[in-house]
């Protein structure tokens, strides 16, 4: 369990929202999953709901507006020292602006983007709110995975972007590892694969989340009551056991029961 007490270092997935067409159903699956409680941040917010575990935000929640198109996703934010700072060296590098910088009340500092081959990500400088204040226990997420068909390219932007360190995983599979400069591991890159975001039919690059679980079979019979699916079902894995799921509105996401730390 990692309980986050402040801004973590530039470069490091600090925050996540999604917005959905229906949000007391989302909230009913994602409360029954994951335990989460809900907070209403008022009309004037759009009614941004945060995600609580244990009475801590661990992620973000809101409806989407009627004329907003019909795919959804979590969206996966970057902890950024100075907001308008990483922007211009992300837009230098390629990406293109999809809502630029701007101040949220006293809370933060946010930005969207798309990298060059069109992964959506986004910057948030904490003020306020640092971000998610519980990371790498049931309930929260545990990594962050960008799956994209060039996975060179996008390596060598987000290095750009925030100073990683690329690992290429040994083994047929097209993964590198991303590294902070200090040498944590904050999430991954797997190339040669789409998703398809949403209920669209287009394969698009994209970041998804892995959640931490107690149970990783329990989480997929939660999801598929809950009216979600299942892409992959549970399987193991040097890391835990993990499975590729979707909510009621086709966001994907994975559940994992990591695996225990060398030595404990």
């Amino acid at each position: 369990m990692t309980q986050v007490t402040g801004n973590v270092p530039e470069g490091t997935p600090n925050w996540l929202d999604i917005g959905v067409p229906d949000l007391e159903r989302a909230k009913t699956f994602y409360g029954t999953l994951f335990g989460w409680q809900f907070e209403d941040a008022g009309a004037e917010t759009g009614h941004y709901n945060q995600c609580l575990l244990r009475g801590q935000p661990v992620a973000g929640m809101m409806r989407t507006p009627d004329d907003q198109p019909g795919e959804y996703w979590w969206s996966v934010y970057f902890a950024a020292d100075d907001c308008d700072g990483v922007l211009k060296t992300a837009t230098d590098a390629g990406a293109e602006v999809v809502a630029p910088a701007m101040d949220v009340m006293d809370l933060g500092r946010l930005a969207v983007l798309r990298d060059p081959q069109g992964g959506q990500f986004g910057l948030w400088q904490g003020r306020a709110h640092p971000g998610s204040r519980v990371v790498n226990e049931p309930g929260s997420f545990v990594w962050n995975e960008l799956v994209t068909p060039d996975s060179g390219p996008a390596g060598e932007f987000y290095r750009a972007v925030f100073g990683y360190e690329l690992e290429p995983m040994p083994g047929d599979m097209d993964y590198t590892v991303l590294r902070r400069p200090d040498g944590r591991y904050i999430g991954g890159i797997l190339g040669g694969s789409g998703i398809v975001v949403g209920g669209g039919s287009a394969e698009v690059p994209s970041w998804t989340t892995y959640f931490a679980v107690d149970n990783a079979d329990e989480a997929v019979r939660k999801v598929r009551a809950g009216g979600g699916t299942v892409d992959a079902e549970p399987a193991d894995s040097p890391y835990g056991r993990s499975a590729a799921v979707r909510d009621p509105f086709g966001v994907p996401f994975h559940v994992m029961k990591p695996a225990p730390e060398p030595g404990s």
